[in-house]
């Protein structure tokens, strides 16, 4: 037991001693990367060939050894054979993910990966974008579908495909596409716009304390969190969301005028199969399906972009793990 507790404060002390260089290298680096802007790496991966190591993976675990060896030969001649065809004479999916968040910062990501697509690709070819999106601020959902409409102005087909959820915001990219598909419970639609704020005037006027708001223009500031809302201000402020919902049902028409918008445009949503009676998918399926039916047929390619994780937070992870062994190490003992 006395062995076992000397272990216990050696390793303890140890741990101590990792942690504050880890941390003290952490400041460092911090230091050093706010003086240096982080810069993101453009990932490319084949996903035709992973779809067909995995389908091969399972068809090797039911072969005998004989079978088996067979098999591989077989499935390098016709690597080989792929091989020798011209690439640039392949057609070809690119795969872009986009799941966004409330404020769309994924746009600034999406929009590098639309660039590497439009610089690599030819006008046969399609883009595929996998989307999942609630919806967020109008500026950077308004943003974002201009970022796909960019693929269809180069003469790529679009293909919007939606597994979870595309409303408000991400509808209105998906609906920039030439063909969407989702899957049978995916919730579609909300088209329409909501703004809420709370108001603190009365309790601020409760506890005797004035606000002050100085504006130049009527309508500088229409509601207010501190101040005494006015009428005048609401009515300009539903205003302001009509014009808005205006514009998004005109942006829903300019790309599905099949779409009957008195019908849809409520702010509801629907899942896919109830959503396809109104025209807003255009298939029903899962992304995985959509793509394993042309892995054997085109090169899938999928892009990413991804930010460089600042060397501060890598090494703060590694010395969290480190922690977390020695943790684990001790309660064992």
């Amino acid at each position: 037991m006395e062995f076992l507790l000397e272990i216990a404060d050696f390793v303890i002390k140890a741990a101590i001693i990792i942690l504050a260089f880890g941390l003290m290298v952490g400041i460092i680096a911090n230091a050093a990367q706010r003086q240096r802007k982080q810069s993101g790496e453009l990932h490319v991966r084949n996903l035709s060939k992973q779809f067909r190591k995995m389908a091969q993976a399972i068809e090797h675990e039911l072969l005998n050894k004989k079978q088996l060896k067979q098999a591989q030969k077989e499935e390098k001649k016709s690597e080989k054979a792929q091989s020798k065809e011209s690439k640039e004479d392949a057609k070809r999916v690119f795969v872009i993910d986009f799941k966004g968040s409330m404020d769309a910062h994924e746009v600034d990501n999406l929009r590098r990966e639309v660039n590497a697509v439009i610089g690599a690709a030819k006008p046969s070819d399609t883009v595929f974008v996998r989307l999942e999106s609630p919806g967020g601020v109008v500026h950077g959902y308004g943003l974002a579908a201009a970022q796909l409409q960019r693929l269809r102005d180069a003469e790529l087909k679009l293909v919007v495909s939606v597994d979870k959820v595309a409303a408000s915001g991400g509808y209105m990219m998906a609906a920039v596409a030439d063909e969407i598909v989702a899957a049978p419970f995916a919730i579609i639609g909300s088209i329409g716009v909501v703004a809420q704020l709370p108001n603190f005037h009365r309790w601020l006027k409760k506890h005797d304390v004035d606000f002050e708001q100085v504006t130049a223009g009527d309508y500088k500031r229409t509601l207010s969190l501190f101040g005494e809302n006015t009428d005048a201000g609401r009515r300009k402020f539903k205003e302001d969301l009509e014009n808005i919902h205006a514009q998004f049902k005109q942006h829903i028409g300019l790309y599905r005028p099949q779409v009957d918008l008195e019908k849809v445009a409520t702010g509801e949503y629907w899942t896919a199969q109830q959503a396809k009676e109104f025209a807003l998918v255009d298939a029903i399926s899962t992304s995985d399906s959509w793509l394993l039916e042309r892995a054997n047929e085109q090169m899938i390619l999928q892009v990413s972009y991804q930010e460089k994780r600042p060397l501060g937070e890598r090494i703060g992870k590694n010395v969290t793990a480190v922690l977390t062994s020695i943790r684990e190490f001790l309660s064992k003992s």
